[in-house]
């Protein structure tokens, strides 16, 4: 098994020449380049190399090189490079998101006053089922998208939590794609896996949420607020509660849902705005592996539509700025600029089988589930 270069040896199996037509070796660090053009779909050429390289200890993932040509890059079992043995940005953030989840919640959602919390700063950590609820739901969701990565060879790094002030105490998180989408089966797999798995996560956090005693909103609150935000319920929060038997509105207006119930919340918003089909978005990912390149053409579409349900909110059912008109305006101006970013590009464009093409319609049908015109609306009490 010598390197075609002249340099150390390096693992050739039989199976290589047989599906994949080599022109050149290259070492780059601990890894081996194999460039060349691959004889068969990227999904097949993993399930005929992969056991042969693992066997020689090489793990296999797939990219392509300047000039467009297929690279697989072998490596070591155990390496790693510098950013993924040392993920220190990735940590940083997440040990911010975490202060940050724990403090919003502490005073917006168990009504801790900041006095309170000068003087004994620990009482932030009473807001721990509220921080553990938020992040399990976004990293669950980003994790469905890593494993997914890493299913099919593709370069992803860990998500990246982002820590941020009111009301939640994040914008959510991502991971980073870092080599080429192998076809669109990849392309669908790892687009859904988030949103789905997110969904489970969401799911069960709801539950545990909806089954918890309300919280007991204080005199100085109500007494001091002449505004309240209400998070109107997604239909899957509804059908959770209703399944268990559980409340999530009051007519006393001390009580409140449990905060963990805000977790389930937030993880059906961001599957909302993470499924319109634009861009870099993860619908944008699933219509992309389903439509190819007619995506382009549903994003195109999606800004419009949301200027639309802004302007019906205001204009036909009479609603101000404050129910959730100024949400959807902003929205239409962000997925304007994401469109803008074009959406991923797998190398194998063969379309997706019916299995496939259902796991889409499930991702996208349970989305639904997630979707309210007015999501939140300020009320005057």
């Amino acid at each position: 098994m010598a390197d075609r270069s002249g340099s150390d040896e390096v693992p050739h199996p039989e199976a290589l020449d047989a599906w994949f037509h080599l022109t050149a070796v290259r070492r780059d660090g601990d890894r081996i380049r194999y460039h060349g053009e691959s004889l068969v779909p990227r999904s097949r050429l993993a399930e005929e190399l992969r056991p042969a390289f693992e066997a020689a200890g090489y793990d296999i993932r797939f990219s392509v090189d300047d000039a467009g040509n297929d690279v697989l890059v072998a490596r070591p079992f155990g390496a790693t490079t510098t950013s993924e043995t040392t993920p220190t940005t990735n940590i940083a953030l997440l040990l911010a998101t975490i202060v940050s989840t724990m403090f919003v919640g502490a005073t917006v959602w168990y009504y801790i006053p900041l006095s309170a919390i000068a003087e004994n700063p620990l009482r932030v950590l009473e807001a721990w089922p509220f921080t553990a609820a938020v992040l399990g739901v976004l990293l669950t969701h980003e994790m469905g998208h890593y494993l997914a990565g890493r299913w099919h060879g593709v370069d992803v790094s860990l998500p990246y939590v982002i820590p941020f002030y009111i009301p939640f105490g994040t914008m959510g998180a991502v991971i980073r794609m870092r080599s080429r989408i192998p076809d669109r089966e990849a392309l669908l797999d790892i687009g859904a896996a988030g949103p789905l798995a997110g969904l489970v996560a969401t799911i069960v956090v709801t539950a545990i949420g909806v089954s918890l005693d309300p919280m007991s909103v204080p005199e100085r609150v109500l007494a001091g607020n002449s505004e309240a935000i209400i998070f109107h319920n997604p239909p899957l929060l509804n059908l959770i509660a209703d399944t268990l038997g559980q409340p999530t509105d009051y007519n006393d207006p001390t009580k409140a849902v449990h905060p963990v119930v805000m977790g389930g919340w937030i993880g059906m918003f961001f599957t909302v705005l993470n499924l319109l089909p634009v861009g870099q978005l993860d619908g944008g990912h699933i219509t992309r592996a389903l439509l190819g390149r007619r995506q382009e053409t549903v994003a195109a579409l999606v800004p419009g539509a949301l200027f639309a349900l802004a302007g019906y909110l205001w204009y036909v059912r009479d609603m101000g700025m404050q129910n959730s008109v100024g949400l959807w305006v902003l929205w239409g101006f962000i997925t304007l600029l994401v469109s803008f970013g074009g959406s991923a590009n797998p190398v194998d464009e063969t379309p997706l089988g019916w299995k496939r093409t259902l796991v889409a319609a499930l991702t996208f049908g349970l989305g639904a589930l997630c979707f309210l015109p007015v999501p939140i609306e300020i009320a005057t009490v």
